[in-house]
C-alpha cells in the first residue's frame, strides 16, 4: 500500500518523504512466484522481505508450503516484521507485536511445517492439535531468511537459526551486522556457517564506470571488485533492486555472472 501522506521510510528515524509510487502496485509475492514456478524448472525463487505479521502463521505457512511444492523445493523465504504504521493499522495488527511476536510467528510456522499432529501454544498464537498440510519439500520447511537491521533483530535471527538479508549502504555496517548475527548464532549453538547471508542492492550495474557510487553499483569491473569483498564476508546471494524496468539489467548481470 502507498499512504497518501509523507512517511518515515524504513520506520521511525528514516527520512520523511512521499512513498514511492510503485508502493501502490506491488504484486503479491506468493501468487507471483507461483506463476514463475509454473513457467520455470531450475531457477531459485525467493521473496525479498515478506511482512509475516500481516498474516496468521498457519495461513502463511500453508501458502508458502504450497508454493514450495509447486516449485519442487526451489523456494527461499525472506521474511520480516514490517515497519510502516499504516500497514499495521490496515492489517489490524499492533506494532507492539514486532520483535517477540515476529519470533513467535516464525516458531509457529516451523511447527506447521513439522510432523503431524501440529500443536502450538504461545503468547500471541495458538494452534490446536491438528494435521496440517501440505508439508514443504525440505524437512523443516523452506530456507528462511530474516530481514534485519537493528542489533536486536540481528541477534534474534542468529539465535533462531535463520538466514539474514541486509540492504547494503556501506561495507562497514554490513561487516558489523554479519558479525553480530553470527555471534548470536554461535551463542545459541547454531553453526553460523550453515546460515546464508544475502544482500539487497538499491542500484544498478552500468555499462560505464561511475565516479561516485555505492557498494555493488557501477560498471562490471567495479562491481566485480566488490563481489570479491562480498565473497570474503561469506555472502551467498546478491539481489539488485533495479527499479521499474529490470530488463535492461539482465544482459549486464549475465556478463557479470560469466565473468
Amino acid at each position: 500500500m502507498r499512504p497518501t501522506v509523507p512517511i518515515a521510510l524504513g520506520g521511525r528515524g528514516g527520512p520523511v518523504m512521499d512513498a514511492p509510487e510503485d508502493f501502490g502496485t506491488v504484486y503479491d509475492p506468493v501468487e507471483t512466484l507461483s506463476y514463475v514456478a509454473a513457467r520455470t524448472s531450475r531457477i531459485t525463487l525467493g521473496t525479498s522481505v515478506l511482512d509475516a505479521l500481516f498474516q496468521s502463521p498457519i495461513i502463511l505457512a500453508r501458502r508458502l508450503a504450497t508454493l514450495d511444492r509447486f516449485s519442487e523445493g526451489r523456494l527461499i523465504v525472506g521474511v520480516g516484521q514490517g515497519w510502516m504504521e499504516q500497514e499495521f493499522e490496515a492489517a489490524g495488527v499492533s506494532m507492539k507485536r514486532r520483535g517477540a511476536g515476529f519470533e513467535e510467528h516464525l516458531l509457529a510456522m516451523r511447527a506447521v511445517w513439522g510432523p503431524d499432529p501440529v500443536r502450538f501454544e504461545g503468547r500471541f498464537y495458538r494452534i490446536p492439535e491438528a494435521d496440517i498440510g501440505p508439508k514443504p519439500v525440505r524437512p523443516g520447511g523452506p530456507r528462511l531468511i530474516a530481514g534485519a537491521a537493528s542489533p536486536s533483530a540481528l541477534e534474534r535471527a542468529g539465535r533462531l537459526g535463520v538466514g539474514l538479508t541486509l540492504v547494503i549502504f556501506d561495507w562497514a555496517t554490513i561487516r558489523e551486522s554479519i558479525e553480530t548475527f553470527r555471534a548470536a548464532a554461535s551463542a545459541a549453538g547454531v553453526d553460523p556457517d550453515t546460515l546464508p547471508v544475502m544482500l539487497q542492492v538499491n542500484g544498478n550495474v552500468t555499462a560505464e564506470p561511475q565516479d561516485q557510487r555505492g557498494p555493488l553499483v557501477g560498471s562490471l569491473e567495479q562491481v566485480a571488485t566488490d563481489l570479491d569483498q562480498a565473497a570474503k564476508l561469506g555472502i551467498e546471494h546478491i539481489y539488485w533492486n533495479t527499479g521499474k524496468d529490470p530488463l535492461p539489467q539482465l544482459s549486464l548481470l549475465a556478463q557479470l555472472r560469466r565473468g
